[in-house]
């Protein structure tokens, strides 16, 4: 923070901190070095009269169970908003993170790899509970990947986001590899050439990533996903220089180097949490990312400018992450006989 800034907010800073599962909407895995080599993916045609006739009136009904959840339970807003990206980077929007274990099989599902195991209970409630609502009116006709897409965008909005159209039409898919999840999601530490390459891979430009990354408005991440910036950056024995310094001392504060919580949290966004705004931004140019990929974000000379543009200007962020969320949630749709309706998300037809 700047000097203008007092202790006292240091303190109300740490009042955001609470034990909970959930963490940021981009955690991250390692990238595959052979990202760059894969082909770029394959995008389906989707429309918004997709369920015109089938179910006309599915946005109003999970409407009004995000609307009730996140009155009840603002935590599931960024869990979902977080499930659907880690569905979609992962072999495309299809509900494969839906899909829980199968007890006594050796084959392991996504869910069940390490850095999904922390994506949030919350979530997959929600997913649970919309479902519920849509089979209860038009039963058999809306996929679990098109509940989740809608899901996230409610989400958004509820929390002071924008408001976009979801284009529909999404099946959810047969399969869900556990070994599918590590090549395709970034880390809390990649480099921004991870990170475009990546992003690349999916479809996705320089500025999507940026204005996806301001999801991180209103997420939260564990102690352990950026404890190496307050102790060890990069095999120091110190702290990122690139920390505000009382930042670092007020996060230090609730993530000691040893002995801490491991559940303990902290805002991506230390100034307004629980606002989905471009505050976001305006911390980064500031040095008060909590993320070292934030971070990242305004350190490196092609993409300052763009968060630079997004901290100027809400509107272009929310124009800008409305593009990003639609391209995304259009990655590797499964269409056809490649995919399926389930009536229950967690399980496939033929289980």
């Amino acid at each position: 923070m700047g000097s203008h800034i007092s202790s006292l907010y240091y303190l109300l800073l740490l009042s955001f901190f609470f034990v909970s599962s959930l963490v940021p909407a981009l955690q991250a895995l390692v990238p595959n070095t052979n990202a760059t080599r894969r082909r770029a993916p394959v995008h389906h045609d989707l429309s918004l009269d997709f369920y015109s006739k089938t179910c006309p009136q599915i946005d109003q009904i999970i409407s009004s169970v995000t609307t009730a959840r996140y009155r009840d339970s603002p935590a599931a807003g960024a869990a979902t908003i977080r499930l659907f990206f880690h569905d979609c980077f992962v072999e495309g929007c299809d509900a494969s993170i839906l899909i829980a274990p199968t007890p006594g099989s050796t084959t392991k599902v996504e869910r069940e790899m390490d850095d999904n195991k922390s994506l949030a209970a919350e979530a997959f409630e929600t997913v649970n509970i919309a479902k519920a609502a849509v089979e209860n009116k038009c039963p058999g006709v809306v996929s679990c990947a098109d509940i989740l897409a809608v899901a996230a965008r409610d989400f958004v909005r509820s929390a002071g986001g924008p408001y976009y159209a979801v284009k529909k039409g999404r099946k959810d898919s047969k399969v869900s590899l556990a070994g599918k999840v590590r090549p395709n999601l970034p880390r809390t530490n990649s480099t921004v050439d991870q990170l475009l390459r990546l992003f690349s891979s999916k479809g996705l430009t320089a500025t999507d990533l940026v204005a996806l990354s301001g999801a991180h408005t209103i997420g939260y991440s564990h102690c352990d996903q950026f404890a190496s910036r307050l102790y060890d950056f990069h095999g120091t024995k110190r702290p990122d220089p690139a920390m505000d310094a009382r930042l670092l001392k007020a996060l230090r504060m609730s993530c000691p180097q040893f002995g801490g919580n491991a559940d303990v949290v902290a805002p991506c966004d230390v100034k307004t949490p629980f606002d989905f705004d471009h505050v976001y931004y305006g911390n980064l140019e500031n040095n008060l990312g909590v993320l070292a990929t934030d971070q990242a974000l305004f350190m490196d000379p092609r993409t300052r400018p763009i968060v630079q543009e997004m901290g100027r200007d809400k509107a272009r962020f929310f124009n800008a992450f409305s593009t990003g969320m639609e391209k995304m949630g259009s990655i590797r749709i499964k269409k056809g006989n490649k995919g399926e309706i389930r009536k229950d998300c967690s399980k496939h037809l033929s289980s």
